[in-house]
């Protein structure tokens, strides 16, 4: 009786640390993977991607005097896990649309540029620009070295409550041209927008 009790003590052992070992290698790899899609490699696969990848090379979040250098990640993937893995998800759709023709030619994307930068502008105001954050913060900025009328709004910035992405439209990508009247995709105010990109990010 004992020696089958011991026989099966050192069974749920050994299978507690196949489950544990293989827990290890799953989380493991789950991130390597999901480092790799934050990558200025793995973005760009998408045909429709590339636009965006030379905008962003062509820009000072690129490359610039002092060094300091942005990737797709870093202003468009949140780095607290819940919020990253929402991000994750909602870019599920690019790749949808890229598969299924909505936005597989230069000329289908400049059609839904609006349409796209809207959304990502509505997010951001959401999430009062936790993107830029991680790089930029009014407490940290040199305001007497800046010009006279960037230091009057990063000063008054935070009473009006305005963030980076009221003023910094354009700051990377092409701005897109605001359609006449709205369609569809863009019938909602971006206040409406915002709103709907903020109850997704709580």
């Amino acid at each position: 009786m004992a020696k089958t009790e011991g026989t099966s003590r050192k069974k749920i052992v050994v299978v507690s640390l196949i489950i544990f070992a293989a827990g290890v290698v799953f989380a493991g790899l789950f991130n390597v993977g999901l480092a790799y899609t934050n990558t200025a490699e793995f973005c760009p696969s998408c045909h429709s991607m590339k636009t965006n990848l030379e905008e962003l090379q062509q820009s000072t979040h690129w490359q610039n005097p002092s060094g300091v250098h942005a990737g797709c990640a870093n202003c468009h993937v949140p780095e607290p896990f819940v919020p990253k893995m929402i991000a994750k998800i909602i870019a599920a759709k690019d790749v949808y649309h890229e598969i299924i023709g909505t936005i597989d030619t230069p000329e289908k994307y400049e059609a839904h540029r609006w349409d796209m930068a809207s959304r990502v502008w509505a997010k951001m105001k959401a999430t009062d620009s936790r993107e830029c954050r991680s790089g930029h913060e009014y407490a940290h900025m040199a305001l007497d070295a800046q010009d006279r009328s960037a230091r009057n709004r990063h000063s008054n910035a935070p009473d009006k409550g305005d963030t980076c992405i009221d003023c910094h439209k354009g700051i990377v990508h092409t701005l897109p041209d605001e359609p006449e009247e709205p369609d569809v995709g863009t019938a909602q105010t971006q206040a409406d927008m915002a709103a709907d990109a903020k109850s997704k990010t709580e």
